[in-house]
């Protein structure tokens, strides 16, 4: 099997980054991470870049031609698809249509339901009884592509802001990769 070359987004602590990591590992997983790009020069997840001698570039989203140097770097790698794993920041229009390549991307509700920042809050807020994660295509429309993927888990009463996050994330740890298979399955 010939691996697809990947690139993960990330902002955080890169436990999604650590998942993708860890299931590109399995020799019939359709990719190879072949560089993390992050806007954040504390993110704790180039650590596991590190670890796994993944190339990683840290981009000074201040600049005005850091979509260009992202690029850049993504065409020289050779990148057929990018994963925004926790990623902070708005990706552009302009970004999308120069990238040509597949954006996915995982957000912490079942879309389109509580698009943006701030989800958890929004759940708890409405008093919902059921939430999860959605993985789903980058688009101009913020949350707004097609979906690939979606897992879903029922709020107990007691759930927190916290406990709910957590939930969540341990959703996401599968939903991601699964939805990678699924989109090269018929590739």
């Amino acid at each position: 099997m010939v691996k697809k070359n990947a690139c993960i987004f990330i902002s955080g602590f890169g436990s999604n980054l650590k998942s993708l990591i860890r299931s590109s590992r399995d020799p019939v997983f359709p990719i190879k991470i072949n560089l993390v790009i992050t806007n954040n020069p504390n993110a704790q997840g180039i650590l596991h870049a590190k670890k796994y001698s993944i190339p990683f570039l840290i981009i000074n989203t201040r600049r005005r031609d850091y979509e260009n140097i992202i690029l850049r770097e993504i065409n020289k790698n050779k990148i057929s698809i990018i994963c925004l794993a926790g990623y902070m920041k708005i990706i552009s229009k302009r970004f999308i249509f120069n990238a040509k390549k597949k954006i996915l991307n995982i957000h912490p509700s079942l879309l389109p339901k509580y698009k943006g920042l701030n989800t958890f809050e929004k759940v708890v807020k409405n008093k919902e009884k059921k939430t999860g994660c959605t993985v789903h295509y980058v688009n101009e429309k913020l949350d707004g592509g097609k979906i690939i993927n979606q897992k879903s888990f029922y709020i107990n009463k007691e759930d927190n802001i916290n406990v709910i996050k957590e939930k969540t994330q341990k959703l996401e740890y599968k939903a991601f990769p699964e939805a990678i298979v699924k989109i090269f399955r018929y590739i």
